[in-house]
């Protein structure tokens, strides 16, 4: 008996070697029919005998191409018709865009044997690509996804690639991006100011550029890097000095796998993520020695490595023997990174000595993704290229909403039934260029996802650029969340939790409820609301920002708490070289009170016993002082720990460090190394906080202990309290998904929003 089916497949089913798939599995079947892209996903009618299209429906997900993500199949009957063949029809537009496009991913191995295949048509050609690989989310305009709403547009297919997009055979079926060297696009090297050179092989020069010791900016898929050799310290030394970046390690990328073992550590979870699609920078414990020059990631046991994935990197690397190049992001500080060539050559000018253009249009841009592996799972550091714009499922439907963030690492959160789509990495708004590109994110955002929010969820920082926008809205409800609320949130939300939880929030900054600068945070959670029942106790933030950027301060400032104007007398190096017309200028801020707010701030405790041990003083990036702290603890391995106390407040738990201190003290006077120190610090913090979580659990019945914030970037705190946790009979959740810091926030914020207005 002969039956028809209609089935609407939703999920990433567009511009992944989909409608060619389901061909193949129709025709191989004898079944008629249709398929189609639409605004929702992929609609398709199949016919056929009742069993082979029961073997269709069952094959149709479990079968599906790799960078496929199915996230519904709704099937109905139809009535029987005459068709004789099945056919891919043009693609349908919608009143509703719910289709998920794919995020870019690396060239696949089928590419590859043909780039470097002297009798393929392709050879060497720098934008090869099938419906397995290449760029999608950084060329679209809009969806469905089809060549005339992407950068690809302009580039109209010669008669051979026409040939293949139209053979459900060939693995280039209406793949989008399809070109050749007749067709596609084209590659050109210019000088420092911006002026094409005419050179024959464009890689082939900026690759002999780059063994001189060159830097080179190079455009890739969500924007341009700036390479050199990372082998090469003077280069290096070159592009720090013209990137004005002291100290912030590079990333640095390798040609295969063996190299980047030559010089870093790579476990089993690691390397899966290197050779995985998306292809993140990955953080590897470094080898001593090795041949990566020390300037890439000085004062820093770890090293950001990744795998070429375009094929202008394979081809670069194919033409210069490199061991590494240092490919980091094509931006001047905190800027957003540059994406047009003739914007390129003006913001990179003084960086780099030669650009490797082409003339693909990156309509979104978008920096590459950082990931790191702690207790065995990656985590997300930087959630941006190869992940984006995938959405993270959530348990329930929401109404639409944008979540715009916080300050630093910001990203949005745009909420659209069970999905919730995170942005690409935007950065720190305080910069007016990358305050523009979060504009325009959210802008292209609504247009691509077609999301009309009613609802703008924002941090309380009055002072932040997000929170101004957020109240700037017209005609939108505005809720204000506060942000290690949006933290424990976020994780309860990436792990499908409802209820209520203890949430452990750990970070630098965060404005609290009461007005004073929040950080180290144990709550009692929901979506809907929280209750703060313990945290550090405040100490002054002497100077406001000026304490983050010189640790000194804050360890000055906990010598003033506990032991005021006697901690001239404690006869420890830190105090012996203050210099001592400084430090009583900060000591008047702190007992006048001017500009010196209070602080709970587990990451500014960080930065105290840094200071103390000798590590760090003053900073040239985040967290650096905090970083550094947990390197030094390095093979070093005993169960000591500095006590805190535990003091009730007016219904509060304070988290008392003087007790910390004065073990700390007691070490410095005794020589102890730095490494000891670090590692009973942390070592108490796992104390403490597991010591409030059973109090917690004592009073509230509650088992289930969410983990977040950016102080959980930590892999030795992360991987301990949650061991230790788990040891005491608690349900731990952390992040994977999402990030542990504030590029994870939104996500958070847009749950809370939600659940506080009733949906």
């Amino acid at each position: 008996m002969q039956v028809r089916k209609a089935i609407e497949v939703t999920g990433i089913v567009q511009g992944v070697g989909f409608r060619p798939y389901v061909y193949r599995l129709a025709t191989e079947r004898g079944l008629v029919g249709t398929i189609a892209n639409t605004a929702a996903g992929v609609t398709l009618e199949i016919q056929g005998p009742a069993e082979a299209v029961e073997d269709f429906l069952a094959r149709l997900p479990a079968e599906a191409p790799p960078l496929a993500r199915i996230t519904g199949v709704m099937v109905r009957d139809l009535a029987a018709n005459g068709d004789s063949s099945f056919v891919i029809l043009p693609s349908r537009a919608g009143a509703e865009h719910r289709a998920l496009i794919s995020p870019d991913v690396a060239v696949c191995a089928d590419c590859l044997r043909e780039l470097f295949d002297p009798a393929d048509r392709r050879h060497l050609y720098p934008f090869i690509n099938c419906t397995n690989c290449g760029p999608r989310f950084t060329i679209v305009r809009d969806i469905p996804y089809d060549r005339p709403r992407t950068s690809m547009s302009v580039f109209p297919m010669c008669p051979v690639c026409q040939a293949e997009y139209d053979d459900p055979a060939n693995r280039r079926f209406h793949a989008q991006p399809n070109a050749c060297w007749e067709c596609g696009p084209r590659v050109e090297l210019w000088d420092a100011g911006g002026a094409p050179l005419a050179v024959r092989d464009a890689i082939a020069e900026a690759s002999a550029r780059l063994q001189e010791g060159a830097v080179v900016a190079v455009k890739g898929l969500g924007g341009f890097h700036l390479a050199c050799d990372a082998t090469n310290p003077r280069a290096v030394e070159r592009l720090r000095e013209a990137k004005r970046r002291v100290e912030k390690p590079f990333a640095v990328m390798a040609p295969d796998i063996a190299s980047i073992e030559a010089f870093c550590a790579v476990d089993e979870p690691s390397r899966e993520l290197l050779l995985s699609v998306q292809r993140p920078i990955v953080l590897l414990p470094k080898r001593k020695p090795n041949e990566i020059a020390e300037a890439v990631a000085p004062f820093n046991r770890y090293l950001g490595v990744f795998l070429p994935y375009t094929p202008i990197h394979f081809l670069l690397f194919a033409a210069g023997n490199f061991r590494a190049l240092v490919m980091t992001s094509g931006n001047l500080r905190e800027e957003p990174i540059a994406i047009d060539n003739r914007e390129a050559a003006e913001r990179l000018r003084g960086m780099a000595d030669f650009f490797l253009v082409h003339n693909r249009e990156i309509l979104l841009r978008c920096d590459d993704s950082v990931l790191r592996v702690a207790a065995g799972r990656a985590r997300q550091v930087r959630r941006s290229r190869g992940f984006v714009p995938v959405p993270v499922f959530l348990k329930e439907e929401l109404p639409p909403i944008l979540a715009v963030g916080g300050e630093l690492k910001d990203t949005i959160c745009m909420t659209k039934g069970r999905e919730a789509f995170l942005s690409q990495h935007i950065g720190d708004l305080e910069n007016l260029e990358t305050y523009r590109f979060f504009e325009e994110t959210v802008e292209r955002a609504k247009r691509i996802l077609e999301i009309r929010p009613a609802i703008i969820a924002h941090d309380l920082h009055p002072a932040y650029f997000s929170t101004q926008w957020a109240l700037k809205q017209s005609g939108l409800k505005t809720v204000g969340v506060q942000h290690h609320h949006a933290h424990i949130a976020a994780c309860m939300a990436e792990n499908r939790l409802d209820g209520r939880v203890i949430g452990i929030a750990l970070d630098g900054t965060g404005y609290g409820a009461d007005g004073a600068i929040w950080g180290g945070e144990v709550l009692l959670a929901d979506y809907r609301d929280f209750e703060r029942t313990a945290h550090f106790e405040y100490v002054t933030l002497p100077g406001g920002e000026a304490a983050i950027r010189e640790p000194w301060r804050m360890a000055f400032s906990y010598l003033v708490h506990h032991f005021g104007r006697d901690l001239f007398g404690l006869h420890i190096p830190f105090v012996e070289q203050l210099q001592r017309d400084r430090a009583e200028v900060v000591l008047r801020m702190i007992e006048r009170g001017v500009n010196a707010p209070l602080t709970s701030s587990c990451g500014r405790l960080f930065d105290a016993v840094a200071a103390l041990a000798g590590i760090r003083h003053a900073v040239n990036y985040e967290a650096q002082a905090a970083i550094e702290l947990e390197m030094a603890i390095g093979d070093a391995r005993e169960d000591a720990a500095y006590p805190f106390a535990v003091e009730d407040g007016t219904g509060v738990l304070r988290i008392g460090t003087r007790p910390m201190f004065a073990a700390l003290i007691e070490d410095l006077r005794a020589g102890t190394p730095s490494s000891l120190i670090s590692l009973r610090f942390h070592n108490g913090l796992v104390e403490v906080f597991a010591r409030l979580a059973r109090r917690l659990r004592a009073r509230t019945d509650h088992d289930r202990v969410c983990l977040s914030g950016g102080t959980f970037q930590n892999v030795h705190l992360l991987e301990h309290l949650e061991a230790r946790l788990a040891a005491d009979g608690f349900r731990v959740f952390t992040h994977s998904e999402v990030p542990v810091g504030d590029g994870g926030l939104s996500l958070g914020q847009a749950l809370v929003a939600a659940h506080r207005v009733g949906f």
